[in-house]
């Protein structure tokens, strides 16, 4: 077969990919699914523009935003200190220069690029409290012109953990990754893990090593070696070169281009020999995913039509039964939530009085220099320097201690609140398996990394070093008695370093356990939102029947028989991707 007769039926298979995915979207809106009439549009207009995704992951301050503005040649994306908030941005080619945010409402709002950062930064927009689905931000760029799409994901990449129908409609379905990595310090084990979960999602993978104008000529070939060798372990695949670039460098036109070249043969590659590849198989898989979802409603449908009204309405009380057993069951998690409460509280508390028996008699033994040599004459001032000193003491001691808590806190947290999501998807397992149908359709697992997670109530940078204001009748006694109080001048800023040592090293524990316990009362609250869901579903269903059956017979055997007829055309639309399926093409 020659090049244009396989050019041909390419075409000819995404042309007949996309009319079946229109016609799921009229499909979908006849059954009364919005959503999947809204998913299967989306990605019809998709195959038709030939768009694939290209996310871009990998931990905070690895300067993402800053390569992917390398690789278009405009430094369109927000960058900075402060991580972007957990809002996917596509970067799309365009004739002009603009921009889009869509809100989870669903509605979308054209913006200028300069105004980016208000709705995706965290400085502006902190843990998204405006509701930002995804933004698209459009560029001439000529990587762009074959249909790539660049994703700048949040973080350690939860794009490709969201779920959610808002995140789907801005990034469909993720094709290919950059995996971006440093030297300083070289890869860590989270970002190993985000790179084994891409990886089986996607096969196309491109490693970046950036910064790598911050090390040494030597650092950089060790962690080349030691990132490939640990990728490929993990994935049980060669990953390919690992690319070393300055993204920095490359926006200001200075400094070695290093592997530069290469790094943008390999995205046009990528886009010229696997993107209508990418997209046909993006396409695959919507068709099968959105196929299986109608089919499940039109079978839910002709049951409760085929099913005596008497039995359905047995079937819904048992629903109601089992969901208010299965309420007063989520109650009782309470007591393994708990349990995971007080252990990670006893964790901090544990390493604070370790930290605070190590570190206080330091900070003493700093205070009693520090006072000794401090003026002693006019009481007053004696009084602010010595306060002033307990509190420059403790800053010193408490904030690089802070900083590494910051860390410790933040990865507890999130393995405990993940051990939450897995206690609650247990659960729901289980209640999935009481023999109650409506209850095995019901979605068992909770997504452990786009829900439940709260955001820190305070920034540990920010110390608490406020110094107990003196009385006009204390200020009088030490401005007279100078010389004779400076001994109860002293006492009082000995007692407020440890007020200020003990204040904020008890800031780590609290904060941590307030989230866990806000997590937790959201988790919860999901909970018992799909069980209510479930009863909502079934009891619609019912109603549909109810008003159906009272037409008569003639009324039913027209909706089942419509209902075959709707299956029957959906299996026919699905048939050549299921064969790819089942041939373990897709």
């Amino acid at each position: 077969m020659t090049k244009n007769s396989e050019h041909g039926e390419g075409n000819a298979r995404e042309a007949a990919q996309e009319n079946a995915l229109l016609r799921l979207a009229e499909l979908g809106a006849e059954l009364g699914s919005d959503r999947v009439s809204e998913d299967a549009k989306s990605l019809a207009e998709r195959l038709a523009e030939k768009r694939f995704y290209v996310a871009c992951v990998g931990q905070l301050k690895r300067g993402k935003s800053t390569l992917l503005g390398a690789l278009v040649g405009d430094r369109v994306l927000p960058t900075g200190i402060l991580p972007v908030t957990a809002v996917p941005t596509v970067v799309r080619w365009g004739r002009l220069r603009s921009a889009r945010v869509r809100f989870r409402s669903g509605t979308w709002m054209d913006i200028a690029p300069e105004e980016l950062a208000p709705h995706v930064s965290e400085e502006f927009n902190p843990e998204n409290t405006k509701g930002v689905a995804g933004v698209e931000v459009f560029v001439p760029s000529p990587l762009l012109a074959d249909g790539m799409c660049l994703v700048d994901t949040p973080g350690l990449g939860s794009v490709f953990a969201g779920n959610t129908a808002a995140t789907q409609a801005v990034v469909p379905q993720v094709d290919a990754a950059i995996v971006v990595v440093g030297a300083d310090p070289p890869i860590t084990g989270e970002e190993l893990v985000l790179a084994e979960r891409v990886g089986k999602q996607v096969r196309d993978l491109v490693i970046v090593l950036n910064k790598a104008d911050r090390t040494s000529d030597e650092e950089r070939e060790v962690t080349k070696s030691f990132t490939r060798k640990l990728l490929e372990k993990r994935l049980g695949r060669p990953v390919g070169p690992v690319y070393e670039v300055s993204a920095e460098h490359q926006l200001l036109g200075r400094g070695p281009e290093r592997d530069w070249g290469r790094l943008t043969r390999a995205l046009e590659n990528l886009a010229r020999e696997s993107g209508l590849s990418l997209v046909r198989k993006a396409g695959e898989r919507g068709l099968c995913r959105l196929s299986e979802e109608l089919l499940t409603i039109i079978s839910d449908e002709r049951e409760a039509l085929v099913r005596p009204v008497e039995e359905s309405e047995r079937r819904i009380q048992d629903l109601s039964q089992t969901i208010s057993e299965s309420e007063r069951s989520v109650r009782d998690l309470g007591f393994l939530f708990t349990a995971e409460q007080h252990h990670l509280s006893d964790i901090f508390l544990e390493r604070r009085k370790r930290f605070l028996a190590e570190a206080m008699p330091q900070a003493n033994a700093e205070l009693e220099v520090e006072l000794t040599s401090l003026p002693r004459r006019f009481g007053p001032k004696f009084r602010r320097d010595a306060m002033r000193a307990a509190q420059m003491i403790s800053e010193r001691l408490v904030f690089p201690w802070l900083e590494l808590e910051e860390d410790r806190a933040e990865k507890e947290y999130r393995r405990t609140a993940s051990r939450f999501v897995e206690i609650g998807s247990g659960f729901l397992r289980k209640l999935s398996e009481t023999g109650v149908p409506e209850l095995a359709l019901m979605p068992h697992a909770l997504d452990s990394e786009q829900g439940f997670r709260v955001r820190s109530h305070f920034r540990f940078e920010d110390l608490i070093t406020i110094a107990r204001p003196a009385s006009p009748l204390r200020y009088v006694a030490d401005m007279f008695l100078g010389l004779v109080k400076a001994s109860s001048i002293a006492r009082d800023a000995r007692e407020f370093l440890g007020h200020l040592m003990e204040t904020n090293s008890t800031r780590v524990q609290s904060d941590v356990v307030d989230r866990v316990h806000e997590s937790r009362g959201q988790l919860e609250v999901e909970i018992r939102k799909i069980l209510h869901e479930v009863s909502r579903i079934a009891g619609r269903a019912l109603d549909r029947a109810r008003t159906t059956k009272t037409e008569g017979v003639a009324a039913v055997q027209v909706a089942v028989t419509r209902l075959d007829a709707i299956e029957r055309e959906i299996c026919i639309l699905r048939a050549p991707v299921q064969a790819g399926a089942d041939r373990g093409q897709i």
